[in-house]
Formats: structure tokens, sequence, C-alpha cells
């Protein structure tokens, strides 16, 4: 006589599988029977109000303002070209010798400039006065033609 197919494993699994089936079947009755009780849609709405906060009150119609299209701008603006300059005064803010990078602040308009040794003309280190022009990069502006200044 042959011996039967079925072992231990196997039927440790069908039972596993059976069990989760029926598990699975009650959540599913338990689900039906309480979702008609309590909740509407109105109750699960949420509105925001004019200051970017959720209300449980719809907004006011009255006080609805109309936007111009126009005025709707999706991405950001296309950067302004900066007005050509001759030459800028400031003072080198950091300069990593060994990285070859630095930032210069701006005398005149307050702003960090970024400056690579491949834009010095001069030898800088930190706290120098120095004149530069600017260019503008794609990642921003960056101080090119960077000189020690004698002022």
């Amino acid at each position: 006589m042959g011996r039967s197919q079925e072992t231990f494993n196997k039927k440790e699994n069908e039972k596993k599988k059976q069990k989760k089936r029926q598990d699975k079947e009650e959540k599913k009755e338990e689900r039906k029977a309480n979702a008609n009780k309590g909740q509407s849609l109105d109750s699960m709405l949420a509105y925001v109000d004019e200051f970017g906060n959720f209300s449980s009150t719809p907004p006011d119609p009255k006080q609805r303002v109309e936007i111009p299209l126009e005025n709707i701008r999706i991405g950001i603006a296309k950067q302004e070209d900066i007005p050509a300059e001759t030459t800028r005064t400031g003072i080198v803010a950091f300069f990593n010798e060994s990285k070859g990078y630095g930032f210069i602040k701006d005398q005149q308009s307050q702003e960090s400039i970024f400056v690579h040794v491949n834009g010095l003309v001069d030898p800088i280190k930190e706290n120098n006065l120095v004149t530069f022009e600017v260019e503008s990069t794609p990642k921003g502006l960056t101080a090119v033609n960077v000189k020690k200044s004698t002022k």
C-alpha cells in the first residue's frame, strides 16, 4: 500500500490558510455591520479657512474673492538679469585654500557671493578687502576677476 501524500507540514499550512480566510471573512462582516452607523459624508469633510487652518464649517460664499488668472503663477519666476556693474567691492567672509572656494560679502548689497579659486587674480585670505566682477551662473552669482584692494 502507498504512503499518504499529505505530510504534516502540508496539513499545517492548509490549516493556517483556512484560519486566515475565516478571519478575513469575519472582519469583512464586521465592517459591513458598522458601515452604516454614525459617520456621514458631511461629518468626514474638512474645510480650509482664509488663514490655512482646517475647519469643520464651510466657507461663507459672500466672502469669496476672485483672483484673475494672470496673477496665478505655477512654478518659479524667471531670474531677472542682474545689471552689469563694472566692479564691486567686498570683504572676504570665508575662504578655504585647500578646497579652493569661499564667499565674499558685497559691501553695497550685503549679499554673500560665491568665489572659486579659478576666479582669483591675486591670492586672498579671510577679511581681505577685494574688488571683483559678478557673473551669473545656473547656481547663482559667482565672483570673477577677484583682486586685493589697497583701500
